[in-house]
């Protein structure tokens, strides 16, 4: 007996959300926090938040932001 087309439908749109949700679960986990400085060249440099050189980035930008709230 063949599925009703309705069902299909349904299925269809399930395997979708569950695709999406998925995507969304894993870019969510690999996602960090990271400072991108420009360096000579046109190069840029991506500093992980865990690292020294991160955190002091993090902090003065959360200086320069407390700042501008004013």
């Amino acid at each position: 007996m063949p599925p009703k087309p309705h069902r299909a439908i349904l299925d269809r749109v399930s395997g979708y959300a569950d695709e999406a949700s998925a995507y969304l679960r894993r870019r969510r986990l690999t996602r960090r926090p990271f400072a991108r400085i420009g360096a000579p060249g046109g190069r840029a440099i991506a500093c992980d938040a865990e690292t020294e050189l991160g955190r002091e980035l993090f902090l003065a930008a959360s200086r320069v932001l407390d700042v501008a709230r004013g």
